[in-house]
């Protein structure tokens, strides 16, 4: 049994050691965020090193997105048990081994199970930063440190396609995954340091929910093959394959129920503010996924550099790190509903209007008003997001909240990037050919788009 922990001095978000706590959290959820986007910009130049297919590429993406969406209610679940800050390091260190050893892959199969393992390393720092804050902060500092956390934490994400590009032209794709390792050292030195060590109050001792675990790991699984591998595997593999997942699914909902141990408290949903938040997130962040993986390809489909296409991503990096803890303070003043609705409904537009990229028109006034629109979207809906998830569930439960919101966003993603190149009638090598390409991408962009709207209907009603 562990023993139970003294209640930690509460950190002020002023003092040197509350920033370096703060730093050594954002960087660390910065680094495997950075790992969802900034491969993207890179896929062309390892398919084309590697002699990968289309879907080969669906799955180095989709391969870490399906071990993080799997296993992040775990690491929740691990940290409030053994310890947030220890789960957390062990899931910086794991994540920065499995970065080193994607740089060394010779081949597109060795390369998605490195992925893989990554991914493993991110599910378990993952939900242990967010709870830490909720519960290592004064309670008049936590707002404004998650409106920190958040903000810094988008701009990994929007700023992975430039530095993805910048390493990719000047030196190779290697090095996407390399650069990881000494930012993994600096995240340990700063958090083992300076981060107190808490746990889930009354979840010492208790069984873990392992059944949980592995029957949701695996519904998300068999669903992510069948999306990835339907259009070429037949009616067959459709059919059995949604039928498995569908029983798969209602598995884990009774497993869930009868557990005394849930992974998932189901409890948690009864909250209708954390239910359409998380209903929110799946859709528009399996939009945000798919719109990452397109508009990068479809640039350089159309003549653009890595660089110059990862690039796009400035308006993103610049507006989340300006306007973030603005966000969240106007969020805390009326209350999530308009910023969550207004957020969706603005990176819809911003996605209608980079319609008008393709092979003939792909200028920068062509890219860059859909940015813009996009990222001031995305900078009205993050830290408000965070924010409603976490106060809608009581702060024993802060990791698996965390973890819940956590494996949404990363599983609408993973499903997207999975579905939609399918849907939308590419395959193969088509990413290398500039006319196919634009086909796929508008229609891409019309599911995304479609999504972002919905998600910001589910908002209004949803948080009313």
């Amino acid at each position: 049994m562990t023993a139970t922990l003294p209640p930690p001095e509460l950190l002020d978000r002023t003092s040197p050691r509350g920033r370096a706590v703060l730093v050594g959290l954002t960087l660390g959820s910065g680094v495997a965020i950075l790992d969802g986007s900034v491969v993207n910009v890179a896929l062309r130049s390892i398919g084309t090193e590697l002699g990968a297919s289309i879907a080969e590429l669906q799955w180095v993406v989709s391969g870490y997105l399906l071990a993080l969406a799997s296993l992040v209610l775990v690491g929740g679940a691990l940290g409030d048990r053994h310890g947030r800050r220890r789960v957390y390091l062990i899931g910086v260190g794991w994540f920065g081994v499995a970065s080193a050893l994607c740089a060394l892959a010779q081949t597109p199969t060795q390369l998605i199970a490195l992925r893989v393992l990554q991914g493993v390393g991110a599910a378990l720092l993952t939900p242990g930063a967010l709870a830490m804050i909720q519960s290592s902060f004064r309670p008049q500092d936590r707002a404004a440190a998650i409106g920190t956390w958040a903000g810094y934490s988008g701009i990994a994400a929007a700023v992975g396609p430039l530095v993805g590009g910048w390493l990719v032209e000047h030196t190779t794709w290697r090095w996407v995954f390399a650069i990881n390792i000494p930012l993994c050292l600096a995240v340990l030195a700063l958090t083992a340091r300076n981060a107190p060590e808490t746990r889930g109050e009354g979840v010492q001792g208790r069984r873990f929910d392992v059944t949980g675990a592995v029957v949701g790991a695996a519904a998300l699984a068999v669903l992510t093959f069948v999306l990835t591998a339907g259009r070429t595997g037949g009616t067959a593999l459709l059919v059995g394959g949604g039928l498995l997942t569908a029983a798969l699914g209602a598995a884990f909902v009774v497993v869930e129920r009868r557990s005394a141990n849930p992974l998932v408290p189901l409890a948690l949903f009864g909250s209708r503010v954390f239910s359409a938040a998380n209903a929110m997130t799946f859709l528009v962040y399996g939009a945000l996924g798919a719109v990452s993986l397109f508009v990068v390809l479809e640039l350089q489909a159309a003549g653009w550099g890595p660089l110059e296409a990862g690039a796009t991503s400035l308006p993103g990096t610049l507006a989340l790190m300006l306007l973030s803890s603005r966000a969240a303070a106007v969020a805390e003043r009326i209350g999530p509903r308009i910023p969550m609705t207004v957020g969706p409904l603005a990176c819809a537009g911003g996605v209608l209007l980079l319609l008008r990229v393709g092979p003939s028109a792909a200028t920068w006034a062509d890219v860059l008003p859909g940015m813009i629109v996009f990222a001031l979207g995305l900078v009205t809906l993050v830290s408000p997001l965070t924010a409603a998830v976490l106060a809608a569930a009581p702060v024993r439960h802060a990791g698996v909240a965390s973890g819940v919101n956590n494996a949404v966003a990363r599983a609408s993603s993973l499903l997207a990037v999975a579905a939609l190149p399918a849907v939308v009638g590419l395959s193969g090598d088509d990413y290398l050919h500039p006319s196919t390409m634009t086909v796929g991408y508008h229609a891409a962009l019309l599911w995304c788009a479609g999504l972002l709207a919905a998600g910001g209907l589910i908002s209004w009603v949803g948080l009313g």
